[in-house]
């Protein structure tokens, strides 16, 4: 039994043991839990300032409702378990969280246009589903960033993470755990790669 199968039996069953009295039900709300866990840079390498702007994602995940596949065509939506938060405003938040914690750059703003900085982060949030098709119910996250030096405005860095995670129990906030651990290690590759890549520039002071 999926996820999906499971939360609509549960559903089902609510729906007959509440008809007639005339109860309202209440979507309920999750969010991803991210947290920094990437290791301080060595002193001395930091690169200058960023601005981090707020990433994008496609449409389908802008419905605050939590995303199922039942094929690799087929996108279908919880009605009752949404996001509190917009899931790329937490992953922005975690990546400007990240960047902060390393000490790679200084000072990290966050979707500030009018700071005067030296380099600029984008991003965008590809995939946050639950897989119910292929043997299992997974859960699928791929995250793409680029940074652009804004002295001369040349993309000098960029990369993409996919993660994928097998989902134990049958029920949502374990698919929303399990996205949280696949959405961190995203960031986390991300950002580890980008200042690896970095780590020969020179520091701007």
């Amino acid at each position: 039994m999926t996820v999906k199968q499971f939360v609509f039996a549960c559903i089902s069953l609510m729906a007959l043991g509440t008809a007639g009295c005339g109860k309202v039900r209440y979507p309920n709300h999750y969010t991803l839990a991210l947290a920094p866990s990437l290791e301080p840079a060595p002193r001395g390498r930091r690169l200058g300032s960023v601005v981090v702007r707020e990433f994008e994602t496609p449409p389908y995940l802008r419905q605050s409702r939590i995303v199922y596949r039942e094929s690799p065509t087929q996108v279908g939506f919880y009605e009752y378990h949404r996001w509190v938060t917009d899931p790329a405003t937490t992953i922005t938040a975690a990546v400007v969280d990240t960047l902060r914690s390393s000490g790679a750059f200084s000072p990290v703003e966050w979707d500030n246009k009018r700071a005067k900085t030296d380099f600029l982060l984008r991003g965008q949030l590809e995939r946050l589903d639950e897989i119910d098709y292929g043997g299992g119910v997974h859960v699928e996250v791929r995250i793409s960033a680029q940074l652009v030096d804004l002295r001369d405005k040349s993309a000098i860095w960029s990369g993409t993470q996919t993660e994928t995670a097998k989902v134990q129990k049958a029920a949502v906030n374990s698919v929303v755990i399990e996205m949280s651990h696949a959405t961190q290690k995203c960031i986390d590759r991300l950002m580890a790669d980008m200042q690896q890549h970095l780590g020969g520039a020179p520091a701007l002071w």
